[in-house]
Parts: C-alpha cells; structure tokens; sequence
C-alpha cells in the first residue's frame, strides 16, 4: 500500500464504517482491515491519518486501530511469518514517541499503550533509544508533554513489581535507573516547587499532581525489587517532599497522590529493618487516627462511582485494579502495621470501630458512612492472608469475625428491602464473600438463601456483588474434597436461584454482566442432574443470549462463562439421556450457523469446542447436519488463526472417530484436504503435536483402503521435518504415530513402507530414534501405543530375525524393558524453546479452552492389551515356538543381565517360557 491520498481516503471511509452500529456494514469493514494490515505502509497510513485527519472521531478511531494492530501483530513468533515489515518497524519506532507526545489526550493515552507494547518486546536491545528522547523531552515545561512521557513510563516500568529477580532484569533496571532517576528526581522538585507557586490555581494544581501521582507511582516501580543507590543517596528529597504531600491539606484538591503517599508508608512498615520507625506508640496512634481513619471513609466519588459507575466501582473493589483508592491503601497500611504491631493496632482500632457502629445505630439514615468505614476497618485489620480461591486464609485472632458477623452483618442481609442502604448490604455480601473460609458452615447456608434474594436488588454493585458470593461459596470445598455446600443442601432454593440470576440479567448495566454468569455457570456446575427439569427454558435464555452478543462481542469473560453454561447443560443432560443431544442441535445450530456465517472470529473456537462437545455423544454415526459443515471446516483461512487450531483438529477427529466410514464413501475428495491440513500443522514447530492428532485419528479411524494412494506421502514429509528441524516435542509425536501405524496395519507394512521410501531406512528409523529416544514418550496411552507397537516390531516382523536387522532386535528389546522400568528421559535440548499456543498475544487469537466442554483421553488400542509387559512376554513365546532356539540364544548372547531379570518376571507373570 502506497502512502498516498487516494489509500489514506479508503481507510478513511473503512474506519468510519466499522464504527457503524449496523453488523452489516461493520463487519465488512472489519474483514477489509483485516485482509490489509498485512501490507507493508498499513501502520504508517493510521499514523499519517490519526496525526492529519481533519475528522477527530477518524482520529481516535485510527488510533485506537492501530494500538490493537501492534498488540496483535508486534510480536515476532518462531515459525510464522512476521506480520509487520522490518522498515515499517522502524519507521514506527522513529515517529511513535514524537506522535503520542504531540497528540490530544485520548490518542495520547492509545499510542502510549501501542509504545509499552512494543518497549516490552524491543526494550531496551532493539529501541536503546527510548529512554533518551523521552527524558529530553522533561525539559519542554508542557506538562501535557511531561505527563505522556511519565504515563508511558509508568506502563513501561510497572511490570518490575512483579518480575522474578533475573541479571537480565538487574541489567535493564540498572540502564534505566542510569538514564531516568537523575531527571526523574530534578522534575520531581520542579514539580513540588511549581505546587508552591500555583497553590490557588485549581487547574494548574490538577495537572501537577497528576505528574506527581505518576512519579509517585515511578518511584515505587524503580525502587520495588531493591532499594538504588541512587535513590539511597537522594533519599532526604524524596521523603521530605513525600512527608510534605502526606501532610498536606489543600481543600481544591482531591486526587490520588495521598493513596500513593499512604502505599508507600503500607510498604516501608512491613520492612524489618523500618521496624524501629513505628515502634513508638504515640506514632502509631497519630498514624491510626490522622493517616488510616479519616481515608477509610465513604467518600462522595465513592458514592458516585457506586451509583453511576458501577463497573469501574466492581473492578477496584472486587479485583484490585490498577487504580488506587484512598481507602484500598488504607487498607494496606492496617496490614502492614499490623505485621509487626498487631496488638495495639487492634486495640487503637477497636474503639474506633464501636464508637462509629454507635453512631450508626441512633440515626442509621444519616450515619450509614460510619458503618460502612466501621466495616471496612474490621475487614482491614482482620485480613492477614488472602487468596482468590479462598478469601482471607489468614485471620487476626484478636477479632471475633462470627460474633461480628451475627451482630452487624446478618441484620443488613435479613432486612426485606433489599434497595434500602445499598452501600451497607454491598459491605455485608462482601464480608460474606471475603471470610467464607473463616465463617461456620451453617452461618454460610444461612447466607445463601439471603444472597439469592439480593440478585433482585437494583444497585449493581449489590446484585453483581451477590452473585459473585454465591459463585465463591459453591466452589469452597469440604471434606473428601466434595463441595462445602451440597446440591441436596440447596433443593429448597434451586427454583428461585436460577430464576433470580437470569432475571439480573435484564437490570440495566447487567446485560453482560461476567459475574452473574460465572454464577450461572457455577450453579450448573454445583447443582448437576438436579437443573435438568429447568433445561428447557434455561437452553432458550442462553441460546438468546449468545444470539445477541454475537452481534458485538464485547466481554470475553461474560462470552467465555456463557459458552460453558452451554456445555454445562448439554454434559449434564446427555449424561442422563444421551438421546436428548438432538434437541440441543434444533437450539444451537441456527445460531452457530450465524456465528460461521458471520465469521465472528472471538467465538469460532467456542462454537467448534461445543459442537465437538455435541458430536462426540453421538453413537457411531455423523448426522447430515454436521457432513454439510465438513468441507467448510478444512478452508485455509480458518486454519490461518491460532486460536482456532485446537478446537477445529478435536473437532475433526470427532468427525473421524464417528464417521470416518461415511467420509471416505461419500467425500472421499476432501481426503485430500484434510491431509492439507496435517501438512501446514506440521510445518508449524507451535502446532505440530496438533498435526499429530489429526493424523493418529486419521490413521485409526479410516478404511484403510481409502489411504493406499496418500500412505507414502505422509511419511515422507515427516521425514522432511525431521531433517528440518527435530525437536524432542515432533521425536515424541513421530515415534507414537508410527507406533500407531504398526498397530493398525502390523509390522511388515511399517517396514515396507519405510523401506519403499529408501532402502534399509526401516533399520535407520530403529537404530537413530525409535531404540535411543523412546524413553522420552510421556502419558500413559501414549506409552502403551508404542510398547504394544514395539512388541509387534520385535515379534511379527520377519526381517527382524533374518536381515541385517537383526543386529537391531535385542538393542530394540533392551529399550523396550527400559521403557518399562526406567525413569522417563524427560530433559529438553538447551537450545529448544517454542512458544506456547497460550502465550500468543491478544484476546483473538488466543484459544480459549472451555474446562466444561472437555474430552475424555481416547485409548485407541483400549481393552485388547490390559498389561503390554504381558503382552510382550506372550508374544516372545509365540515367536520362540514358531523358530524354536533362536529367541533364547539372541538373549544370552547380547541382553543385559538386569533387562534379562526383568524379562524373566514377566513370563513368570504371563505363565510361559521361551523354547
């Protein structure tokens, strides 16, 4: 694509459209951008166009366009093409930084994401400049610059909070710090003195401290993993100005600064060696009453983002997200205090707590804030350890959480209406939610009825916040590692719960709520056969649902929670009675059918895991309905996105295991295709292994005959691979299929068709892979395939016992009772690292596996070989009694005595001997 005015106007119009609520319109536009980002000047055209536009939507739009271009496509994955020109790469990274700081703030911030983006794959080896322009650009005095540059700073540098320590990373931190700290620490007190001189200005004052917050933040980034010299030497700038904003009390500002002062107070109280600090009881009361309590409260932008913004609200709340709040870093420091000085932080706190809960009871209406921060404080100081899966882990013995619980909490949760106090009944179903491990069982299923009743509150914070306790609770787990909470236990309440979450489902802001799926999905999930009689009207809702967020998806979670509700219903239904998976196919099939047409590329993988899901319960036959989708299933384009290798290949084995009968007679001309299909997986160094299934089912589930004129073929192109580049990953899978393969169609053909390829390469195969890499084949079926496959080599394959191969027989033997006996070879070459189909960036083209639609392990040789030592001792019999003599003389003469040992116990096992 030319950088020129007649291209930069046809993106213009493509952009526009794809921002047109109409689907038809939309999604042509998507496919347009999608088959062009593939050119090289693709980026620089949205750059040229976010930077020259006239139109500031086609701005954004373009901006926004190309930070999930680079997020998709920046990364360089071994085996695939790399999507983005060596010039465009640079290009970009010579006009980036300059464009994100010369942008308005809504473009700045989506190139600032596009530069941390691309810093987390070049920085600093392929963009050692980096650093050095943005630093230049602190001396311009244009705090709209100033600020792009720290913003971006901060997404750069905040991942050293949670890196492993590595000489890599010390060896980056240390070019950082050597680049960054001196300037950082100058604009640091520039900024604190500029504070002093605009203290009446309002608008000046915002914009400082903003910089300020995010230095702040900087400052905790740099200094996380160990405290700089640097920053040692400047210490008494940095933490006189940062006493000085603690202390501060400018009443036009309310900002975010005092959380981060207060975060860095949390961190310096846990550290042994600050101990000595806070031992001083006065300076823990002044910090209890002057730092902690006055920013536990509710305050009126809590109070907002509780009723108006709810979502962000949740996100803070629930998940910790990267915004920090007064009160979450409050919190913090209660923690932290209380490492070391547990006991009269709780005494300082517990007068506090009692005096606040009196003051709520003589006038709830007005007082309610005080019980929220009472609440809010008993949580802090009761938290010691916490997990996702089990709330708080850890508990402050000095707080009596049960007698809390029956005194202040249950009366907000029995109260009948649930719309009064909003805040109050949030703070009671999250305090359920947080100490579940720590409250008795009965006070939990005395809660669960009490929960489902809040699903039908208005706040929602409070109904989101319900359904996230339920989800919580079902999956605590008891003893024998059953439920805490049993399907039996929930009989009386199972009706008015699933009514209740799919009716939240219609509060306004709820539509896609992630919560209350996940609720719904965990009810299935808890409640098994006892929601089959309820199946019928809850598949019509779900099916509804998916119709409609197929038209725009939005939340991968809400979509992912959804597609296993779906699996869900359709396991345990089927499960009951297999024949019912008809009726699932007249509810689902109209609307994946849209879904393929439409090429709604986040949900194909979902689609393609349920319909295999749907078609592995089917007995051996393959309706119509799914052979018509057969030759759509092998079109390349589908098979170009990761995300969609997994669930296509499970889903055509599911085709051949029930119908590979019904494809050879009746597409016997997309055989071909198929094979096209092994071909380009086993190119991919990511998606061999996957190659592999495809193939083994291939192998195993068609006639034999249908495969005559491709058999060659295939081998030959693993051999190409192999001389290409061999992995222990490919070894491993290689010496299953060809197992297989001697499995299914005996020993002579594995050897004729290896030999028919080029002479003696039968013994080749034996003698470089098969007897020195076997040990390493892992997983139980795997295994067994190849013992049963080496047995037949050894025991029904003439040329082993009178060619030169015979020279390979008891080297072969001997590495089958290794295989046996010996510890599995599971060491990796140094210089193999392949990238994990996971690890793939972006929500598209990632696979997403749903746990509920999982696939049973497939035994191909199933109950014909129980014990493959036995096998292998009844087959050396058989073959001694067909040549008698030989067999023994081949293993005195070469076998190694302890092999010999072992040998001689499995024909005791098998009650034969050698003759």
């Amino acid at each position: 694509m030319e950088l020129n005015d007649a291209n930069l106007q046809t993106l213009t119009q493509f952009l526009r459209k794809t921002l047109d609520p109409d689907p038809t319109v939309r999604r042509p536009a998507e496919k347009f951008l999608e088959s062009v980002e593939g050119n090289q000047n693709y980026p620089l055209l949205l750059l040229t166009l976010l930077e020259k536009s006239q139109d500031n939507v086609i701005r954004v739009c373009a901006a926004v366009t190309f930070k999930n271009y680079i997020k998709r496509n920046w990364r360089i994955v071994e085996d695939e093409p790399n999507k983005i020109s060596d010039p465009d790469r640079t290009a970009i990274k010579a006009n980036i930084v300059n464009l994100m700081l010369s942008s308005p703030e809504q473009i700045q911030k989506q190139l600032s994401d596009a530069i941390s983006i691309i810093g987390r794959e070049d920085f600093p080896q392929k963009w050692p400049d980096l650093l050095t322009e943005m630093v230049t650009r602190f001396r311009s005095g244009d705090f709209h610059i100033i600020n792009g540059v720290l913003r971006t700073a901060h997404s750069l540098f905040k991942r050293y909070r949670h890196e492993f320590k590595s000489n890599e990373l010390w060896s980056e931190i240390k070019l950082v710090l050597d680049t960054f700290a001196l300037p950082l620490t100058e604009l640091f007190k520039a900024t604190i003195e500029l504070c002093q001189t605009h203290a009446t200005d309002v608008n000046a004052l915002k914009v400082l401290f903003s910089s300020l917050t995010l230095i702040a933040k900087l400052f905790y980034s740099l200094n996380f993993q160990d405290l700089p010299e640097f920053f040692e030497d400047h210490m008494e700038t940095w933490m006189t100005n940062f006493h000085g904003l603690l202390t501060l009390d400018n009443k036009l500002l309310q900002t975010d600064l005092v959380s981060n002062a207060i975060q860095f107070l949390a961190s310096v109280c846990e550290r042994p060696h600050y101990k000595h600090l806070f031992e001083d009881q006065n300076t823990l009361t002044s910090i209890c009453e002057k730092v902690i309590v006055p920013n536990m409260e509710f305050r009126s932008a809590d109070e907002e983002a509780f009723e108006d913004n709810s979502e962000e609200y949740i996100r803070r709340d629930l998940e910790g997200s990267d915004i920090d709040t007064r009160r979450r870093a409050a919190c913090d420091l209660v923690r932290g205090l209380c490492k070391f000085f547990e006991g009269p932080v709780t005494a300082i706190f517990s007068g506090y707590v009692n005096s606040m809960l009196a003051e709520y009871a003589k006038t709830p209406r007005e007082n309610w804030k005080h019980k929220d921060a009472a609440i809010y404080l008993v949580t802090s100081l009761a938290s010691k350890a916490q997990t996702q899966k089990h709330g708080i882990t850890q508990a402050n013995e000095l707080v009596n959480l049960t007698e809390f619980f029956v005194n202040h909490i249950l009366p907000d949760l029995k109260s009948p209406n649930v719309n009064e106090f909003p805040v109050l009944k949030a703070d009671a179903i999250k305090y359920v939610m947080i100490f579940r491990s720590q409250l008795p069982k009965e006070q939990l299923l005395q809660a669960v009825p009490l929960l489902i009743t809040h699903l039908q509150a208005e706040s929602t914070v409070e109904h989101t916040y319900a359904a996230h306790a339920l989800e919580r609770l079902f999956t605590m787990r008891g003893p024998n590692n059953t439920t805490l909470i049993t399907a039996a236990e929930m009989a009386p309440c199972t009706e008015q719960l699933l009514n209740n979450l799919f009716k939240a489902l219609a509060f306004p802001g709820s539509a896609e709520n992630e919560y209350i799926m996940k609720a719904i999905m965990r009810s299935f999930s808890l409640l098994q056969e006892s929601i089959v009689p309820y199946i019928p009207t809850l598949i019509g809702q779900l099916t509804h649902k998916l119709l409609q967020v197929s038209k725009n998806p939005s939340k991968p979670h809400f979509n992912h929670y959804l597609f296993e509700s779906l699996c869900l219903s359709v396991r345990i239904t089927c499960k009951a009675n297999p024949a019912t998976v008809s009726s699932f196919e007249e509810a689902l099939f109209p609307v994946f059918t849209e879904i393929l047409q439409n090429d709604v590329q986040e949900f194909l993988p979902y689609v393609f895991q349920v319909m295999s899901l749907l078609l592995e319960i089917h007995s051996n036959s393959i309706p119509a309905s799914y052979m018509a989708l057969f030759p759509h299933l092998l079109q390349p384009v589908l098979w170009e996105r990761t995300g969609n290798i997994p669930p296509l290949v499970r889903l055509l084995q599911a085709y051949l295991e029930k119908g590979g009968e019904t494809i050879a007679r009746s597409a016997a001309d997309k055989i071909p295709g198929l094979l096209g299909v092994f071909q380009k997986l086993i190119a991919s160094k990511a998606n061999d292994h996957q190659g592999f299934y495809l193939l083994n089912s291939i192998i195993e589930h068609m006639p034999p005959e249908s495969l005559i004129q491709y058999r060659k073929q295939i081998f030959i192109l693993l051999f190409q691979r192999l001389q290409g580049s061999k992995t222990t990953k490919f070894i491993k899978s290689f010496l299953v299929f060809v197992n297989l393969y001697c499995v299914k169609y005996g020993a002579i053909a594995l050897q004729e068709i290896f030999d028919s390829i080029q002479p003696k390469m039968f013994g080749m195969v034996l003698e470089k892979i098969v007897i020195p890499e076997v040990q390493k084949v892992s997983g139980p079926v795997e295994k067994k395939i190849c013992a049963v496959g080496i047995t037949k080599i050894l025991t029904e394959c003439p040329a082993m016992m009178d060619t030169e191969y015979t020279k390979l027989w008891t080297p072969l033997l001997q590495a089958l009772i290794g295989f046996f006996e010996l510890p599995e070879d599971d060491s990796i070459p140094d210089d193999e690292h392949f990238i994990d189909i996971e690890d793939t960036p972006g929500y598209q083209t990632a696979f997403s596996q749903l746990a509920f639609a999982g696939k049973k392990e497939h035994d191909p040789i199933g109950d014909a070989v129980g014990n493959p030592k036995i096998l292998l001792a009844q087959s050396l019999h058989k073959l001694s009694t067909a040549c008698p003599g030989r067999v023994p003389s081949m293993l005195s003469t070469s076998l190694n005595a302890e092999a010999l040992q072992f040998l001689q116990g499995y024909l005791q096992a098998a009650t034969v001997q050698l003759v």
